[in-house]
């Protein structure tokens, strides 16, 4: 077996004060369109199935999380350009979920969930973990993302130390929420 890769060149050639100024301008209207089409349904006819978003978020988040595993031990295997194409793949299925959760929300609006007791408690704690840390994670997320592309190598893991666990719970706290919410659909 061969020692590990070296690091991958420079992928984005972007000063980080105009990235983070992106990162944060992109991070913001991600967020302000979620809350504010969260507040607008459109009616649609019987003949679909409007919840087929939300099955198709159950799977990105799936995969999102087996992503973010493989990426975690391509890293601790030091081998970057796996490492790099794995976590890119990540990212690109997140964008193809927010498009998709925006489309279910869009077309289903809210569903309630219909459970009791020590379930809905649990559902509500989940649910509510998973949108605070979506919601808060999304700019830290592309940080990583420009640390790691612009090659600023040490910045990067120390910042995806501390997000990929966050990252993590995120996509499978999304499943979570789909498994407990789909039968009230």
């Amino acid at each position: 077996m061969s020692g590990p890769e070296p690091y991958p060149p420079r992928s984005i050639n972007l000063p980080e004060k105009v990235a983070k100024r992106w990162i944060w301008t992109l991070s913001s209207i991600v967020l302000l369109t979620v809350i504010l089409l969260g507040r607008v349904q459109i009616p649609t006819s019987d003949t679909w199935d409007i919840h087929v978003f939300a099955r198709i978020n159950a799977v990105l988040n799936s995969l999102v999380s087996l992503l973010l595993l493989v990426g975690l031990f391509t890293a601790k295997a030091r081998r970057w350009k796996a490492h790099r194409n794995t976590m890119v793949a990540a990212m690109f299925l997140s964008i193809l979920f927010l498009c998709s959760y925006l489309l279910h929300h869009l077309f289903a609006g809210d569903t309630r969930f219909g459970g009791t007791g020590a379930i809905k408690v649990f559902y509500y704690i989940v649910l509510l973990l998973h949108i605070v840390l979506a919601g808060g994670s999304l700019p830290f997320i592309l940080t990583t993302a420009y640390r790691g592309l612009s090659a600023q190598y040490p910045a990067h893991r120390k910042l995806a130390r501390r997000l990929w666990p966050i990252w993590f719970f995120v996509s499978t706290s999304g499943v979570v929420v789909y498994l407990l919410i789909s039968p009230y659909y």
